[in-house]
């Protein structure tokens, strides 16, 4: 007995060793997530001061807003975008982005939508449709266009002015005027590839081909690395090809109606048709009551 005693006090100091070990790494472990928690906090925090900062002008909170749009921050960049259109209601650019960051929201809300589909309910007859609602993308874009205008009407010169108030239209699909604006983008810069690469673009969706053509010929021209206008070239010549197959000339249609129309020309009922000149030069027999009698 006298020999376990000494066992008996290394085991009783072993275990003294591990319940202090087990103390401190509880210790330690709690004091991590601890701060992982304050760090949580603290990013919610700045993110949190980052949308309802007081910035000192428009421009500051556009340069911000166009940073969080950037870095995928979309409902941050809204917030800060918002703020800069209400600190300046001229400021196109703001709302132009703006626009963007609406559009992406409400992709994101659509295809969830798209996922849980709910059967559409039966109209009712005599029932009235429900007025659409312009969405804030759309919203966004139409100011964008507004505030691009007075810019140009302020400068007749302003190509970056025409070139935006462009794809501000084109948001909208209203492509006429999208390209009637990109049009006069080119001829105030005519050296610009992108400019060019953004008409061409438009001219497609036209189905505007031959023109489209030319624009993004000169777009490549202009920069040889330009792969989207590279991309969109052979969309506007397959395009173009596809025209000139389905189109005829106007003589050959004309020459294909004649050939149609004496092929299917209808057969003149027997009744009505008029003896022929005689074929191989045989004469016609008479009737037999009329003919003369043989020897």
């Amino acid at each position: 007995m006298m020999r376990l005693r000494p066992l008996a006090n290394l085991f009783q100091a072993m275990r003294f060793r591990i319940l202090i070990v087990i103390t401190i790494a509880a210790a330690v472990l709690q004091l991590g997530c601890s701060g992982t928690q304050q760090n949580g906090a603290d990013v919610n925090a700045q993110q949190n001061d980052t949308a309802n900062a007081a910035f000192a002008n428009a421009d500051e909170a556009l340069a911000e807003g166009s940073r969080l749009l950037d870095a995928g921050e979309t409902e941050r960049a809204i917030e800060v975008l918002n703020q800069a259109v209400a600190m300046n209601g001229d400021l196109a650019e703001a709302y132009f982005r703006l626009g963007i960051a609406y559009s992406l929201v409400e992709f994101r809300d659509q295809v969830a939508a798209d996922e849980s589909v709910e059967p559409t309910p039966t109209p009712v007859p005599g029932e009235k449709k429900p007025k659409e609602i312009r969405s804030n993308s759309e919203i966004a874009f139409e100011k964008a266009v507004a505030a691009y205008k007075r810019m140009i009407a302020a400068n007749r010169e302003d190509h970056l002015a025409y070139y935006n108030m462009g794809r501000s239209y084109n948001k909208l699909n209203e492509d006429e005027d999208a390209a009637k604006a990109l049009r006069q983008a080119v001829e105030l810069k005519p050296d610009d590839s992108e400019y060019h690469t953004e008409l061409g673009s438009i001219l497609i969706k036209l189905a505007k081909y031959p023109e489209a053509v030319g624009a993004l010929k000169k777009a490549i021209e202009l920069d040889p690395n330009n792969l989207e206008a590279e991309e969109l070239l052979e969309k506007a010549e397959a395009g173009r090809k596809r025209i000139s197959f389905t189109t005829l000339p106007k003589d050959d249609k004309k020459a294909s109606n004649s050939n149609t129309n004496s092929n299917s020309a209808p057969d003149e009922p027997a009744s009505n048709k008029k003896p022929g000149p005689p074929v191989g030069g045989d004469k016609p027999k008479p009737p037999v009551a009329n003919r003369p009698k043989q020897p």
